[in-house]
This record gives structure tokens, sequence and C-alpha cells, in this order.
């Protein structure tokens, strides 16, 4: 099976969007992470879930773990107030985004391997040198793979 036929059409949040609202995104429909678009509707980076989760957690207890075990829930409850005010580009992480993307023609196993190389949920199928306005042809999520790879088995 090749990349066009795994590939579907994926939601997409523009980098300048509310990062809150990029959140509720995730949460209403279930996904692993965002896949987001400049202004001009190109495809930019794909956000994970995890790296938004990542956000939420102050950098002093990311530096220190064990201050985690010592906030109680009161505090947590509060985690989702570090994004207000924040665009989803704010929440990309430093030095990248990251935009994993794939040929149509490439195979599973070769998706599979961009997957597991760069531990993404999710990867761009783009037209070779698409020069045109839109060169996405959809997303492969690791679902869909795993889906496929399991129906093969």
């Amino acid at each position: 099976m090749r990349a066009r036929d795994l590939a579907e059409p994926y939601v997409a949040v523009r980098s300048d969007a509310d990062a809150v609202d990029a959140v509720r995104l995730l949460v209403e429909r279930c996904l692993p992470g965002i896949l987001v678009v400049g202004p001009a509707g190109r495809p930019y980076a794909i956000l994970p879930a995890s790296d938004l989760v990542r956000t939420l957690v102050p950098g002093y207890v990311q530096e220190d773990p064990l201050l985690a075990e010592v906030i109680d829930e009161s505090h947590a409850d509060h985690l989702c107030r570090a994004l207000r005010g924040r665009t989803v580009a704010d929440c990309l992480p430093v030095g990248r985004p990251y935009l994993p993307t794939i040929g149509p023609d490439s195979t599973a196993v070769e998706i599979a391997e961009l997957m597991a190389r760069v531990r993404t949920p999710l990867v761009a199928v783009i037209a070779p040198g698409a020069a045109s306005q839109d060169p996405l042809i959809g997303v492969v999520t690791a679902t869909r793979l795993l889906q496929y790879l399991l129906q093969a088995a």
C-alpha cells in the first residue's frame, strides 16, 4: 500500500490560531496531533498532542521532575491557563517546526520508519515538486497505518 492510499483528509489549524482552541479541537476529536498551516494555508508543522502537554508543564518542573510530586491537584487544575493568549506557533518546540513529509509513492514500511525515527503520530503526504497552492495530498496517522498493517497480518 502506498502513502497516497493511506492518506486521508485531516483537520488543520493556522499557526496564528488560539492555542486553547487547538487543544479543544484535539480533545473533541480525539486527535493524536494537529496539522499546522501557515497564513497562506500551506502545511507548516505537525504539533503532536504530547508537545501541547509539554507546553502546559512549567519549565522548572520539567527540569526537576521531583517537583511534580509536591504540586497539588488544585495547581494542576490550572495548567491550561498557561495557554491563554498564546498561539499555536507559540506552542511549537523551540528550534523547529517540523513537518515530517513523505511522497505519495512511499510504502507503508517507509512511513513506519519515518514515524518511528521522528516519533510523530502524523505524516503529511506531499505531492512531489508541487508548486501548486496546495501540495498536501493528505495525512497518514499512526492509527491508520497500524490498521492497514494489522489487516495485512
